[in-house]
């Protein structure tokens, strides 16, 4: 037989190594014989292939004959361009020192090629008489070769051939029925590589279905092995060991597979799965903008009954649309070190939930997906039709399904309105929300009452890690509610931030208010039933005009001439508060030309002719006023222009209107030097704009962008 190998690699010498090293380095392969259980003839004729190779060596004559052999050969294989397999030095050695030369092979670092040649030779024709030592020996090599293969294919990180190498070990050795010791250290070994196995098959590309599926298949073996991810009963592979490979594992895996995998895993028992499915949800859903998803995640995680995910329960309410519970949640489950650092996000509450959305998203969420790139831009996702549609329609099914609030009920049935949820002051009631208990108002006693656990006061929440310990796995992607440490820290770094203005708490501050203020906009001001009283109407500023006549907004909206108009120009408004029962459509557009003009004055800087809550509700009014005061602070300027192209009432009840409106509108911002930061080119916008009856008065209530 041959073997692929040459005199030098057999003993180990290097081609410049002289005689006399040659025969001390036979010496050395001579006294140190391997002692893993071979027979006498084995050992024996690795001993007589060693002295061949040291004797040609020592022979001048004959090793330089055998070096111009070896530099012809490689000649050969150099000028070879036929693309025929280059030759490669090879020692012939007769049969029966078969099993010597094999193992003199793997001795030389080629355990592959070693257990390849005694894979064949126990094979029929040439398998050896059954119980025979040649057959012992053979098996015996072909184990250690084996594992020696599988070792070295596990340092070039080649996991799954080394897990192949093993198998066709094992399989071997089985049906020859020897060497049980061999086959235990196999088995031991074939089962270390199942983690990497997982991590080899997963980092495939998405294209190989086949690979990565029998990844999945193998993860959920290793969990099972584990007693599910909670579990210890794995001592091979414990948890500080185990938690690690889950976190990089998890990049390899695709939003999908994780709802898949965790949600099967919930089912068996397991919590920490319940929420990373949820987790999973909720990034799939923000990054494909698919509410409905998200709404599927805030379900799960508000039906597990675990402790201490509140904040993220706000934050999933938030992303769907339910400003006021996700508050009331927020405010409920958040520790004093993250409301402290929430407070100082922006002087708006919803700027400091908005901020820790955002972070949480960044963090917890988005991170550890194969399949998601997404960033955590909030005023992307509401502003999406699809979201927004999505938001609209659950409105629509909580205002059908809720009763109206038993003082509305009242209220309504004295002024001989009927008691529909038509009104924009119907409180809703969310069925299946587990927070619907504690949306009543904050002055009733225990109307924020904890549905998952019994009420405690603040000062006597522990810490969550420690309330659940069996879930307290450090620094990996997703919190496991750990959210007193890891918001604490939080606060730290807001705090090191603001104290390196202006480079750095300017911008930030800016961020969170306006994307507060903006997610505020269309979240708290859509066209949703809204709860507690009518917002009062502040009366009429006195007269400052002469003659009557009123003096048009330095930068309000023109009246629209021409054939795209679809109703006559109205005369300008001139009995503000409007308190009339049935407004007419001119009116009304009066009223709306009336708040663009006072927005725009106050975001100018100006005084406005009409003040801000004689048109619209204080919600508008309070962004609008944040507005300004941001603007303020940083020493810039704004000024919008918003002319009214069309006007047409779409819905009318005794206290809600609808009306669809074509603007050309513009904005332009300016620093304290007069250079320009941002603009909006002047171009048409079709908006939704919903007009509420507050007591007498008529208010500006909400507006949605149009499809």
């Amino acid at each position: 037989m041959e073997l692929p190998i040459d005199h030098f690699r057999l003993l180990g010498v290097s081609p410049a190594t002289d005689g006399q090293t040659v025969l001390r380095a036979l010496q050395q392969r001579l006294d140190r014989a391997p002692d893993q259980g071979f027979t006498h003839e084995t050992l024996q004729a690795r001993a007589d292939l060693l002295r061949n190779s040291a004797d040609l060596l020592s022979d001048d004559r004959r090793r330089s004959a055998y070096e111009a052999e070896l530099t012809a050969l490689s000649t050969e294989g150099e000028a070879g361009s036929d693309g025929a397999q280059a030759a490669i030095p090879a020692l012939e050695i007769p049969n029966s020192k078969e099993v010597g030369g094999l193992l003199l092979l793997m001795e030389a670092g080629q355990p592959q090629e070693a257990f390849e040649k005694a894979s064949r030779g126990l094979q029929p024709p040439q398998a050896p008489t059954l119980g025979s030592s040649r057959e012992a020996d053979l098996a015996l090599l072909a184990g250690l070769a084996c594992q020696g293969a599988a070792e070295d294919y596990r340092q070039q990180r080649r996991y799954e051939a080394a897990a192949r190498v093993l198998q066709q070990g094992l399989q071997l050795l089985q049906r020859m029925g020897q060497q049980p010791e061999q086959r235990r250290r196999l088995e031991l070994a074939l089962d270390a590589l199942l983690p990497y196995r997982v991590l080899d098959l997963l980092s495939r590309d998405l294209s190989a279905s086949l690979e990565r599926n029998e990844g999945l298949q193998l993860l959920e073996q290793l969990v099972r092995r584990r007693g599910g991810l909670e579990g210890e009963a794995d001592t091979a592979f414990p948890a500080s060991e185990f938690q690690p490979f889950f976190k990089q594992i998890r990049q390899f895996l695709t939003a999908q597979e994780q709802v898949d995998l965790f949600s099967r895993w919930a089912e068996a028992g397991s919590p920490l799965a319940d929420f990373l499915a949820s987790i999973a949800l909720t990034a799939s859903g923000f990054a494909r903008r698919k509410p409905e998803r998200l709404q599927a995640a805030y379900e799960r995680l508000a039906a597990s009954g675990q402790a201490g995910v509140e904040p993220f329960l706000a934050c999933q309410q938030l992303l769907l649309g339910l400003i006021e519970p996700a508050q009331a949640l927020f405010e409920q489950g958040a520790d004093p070190d993250l409301r402290q650092w929430a407070a100082e996000q922006g002087e708006e509450p919803l700027a400091g939930l908005c901020a820790y959305c955002r972070d949480w998203l960044e963090r917890e969420v988005l991170p550890g997906f194969r399949d998601i790139e997404a960033d955590p831009d909030l005023e992307a996702w509401f502003a999406d039709r699809d979201v927004q549609a999505y938001v609209e329609q659950q409105d629509r099914r909580r205002a059908r399904s809720a009763p109206l609030h038993p003082a509305e009920t009242a209220a309504a049935a004295a002024a001989g309105a009927p008691a529909t949820l038509d009104s924009l002051d119907a409180l809703p009631q969310w069925p299946g929300d587990p927070l619907a208990s504690g949306l009543a108002e904050p002055s009733q006693p225990g109307a924020l009452a904890d549905p998952l656990e019994p009420e405690q006061d603040e000062e006597d929440w522990p810490d969550l890690a420690l309330r659940w310990p069996s879930l307290h796995w450090p620094d990996l992607h997703w919190p496991v509610l750990q959210l007193g440490e890891r918001w604490a820290q939080l606060r730290g770094s807001a705090t090191e931030r603001l104290a390196l203005r202006p480079s750095w708490a300017l911008p930030l501050a800016m961020a969170v208010t306006l994307g507060g203020v903006g997610i505020g906009g269309w979240l708290a001001l859509r066209p949703k039933p809204e709860r507690g009283q009518p917002i009062p109407v502040l009366p009429a500023p006195e007269s400052t005009t002469q003659g009557g006549a009123e003096p048009a907004a330095p930068d309000g909206p023109k009246a629209a001439t021409g054939p795209g108009a679809a109703t006559p120009t109205p005369p300008p408004a001139r009995s503000l508060p409007l308190t009339v029962a049935e407004p007419s459509a001119e009116q009304l557009r009066s009223l709306l030309e009336a708040w663009l003009a006072a927005k725009a004055a106050v975001l100018a800087g100006a005084t406005p002719e009409h003040p801000l809550p004689q048109l619209a509700r204080s919600v508008l009014v309070g962004n609008v006023e944040s507005q300004q005061r941001q603007n303020a602070s940083r020493g810039e300027s704004e000024t919008v222009t918003a002319e009214v192209r069309s006007f047409s009432v779409t819905s009318q009840t005794p206290q809600r209107i609808e009306a669809e409106v074509t603007l050309r509108y513009s904005d332009a911002r300016k620093d304290a030097g007069g250079k320009l930061i941002a603009s909006t080119p002047e171009g048409e916008r079709r908006n939704t704009y919903v007009f509420a009856r507050d007591g007498q008065a008529w208010h500006l209530a909400a507006f949605r962008a149009s499809r």
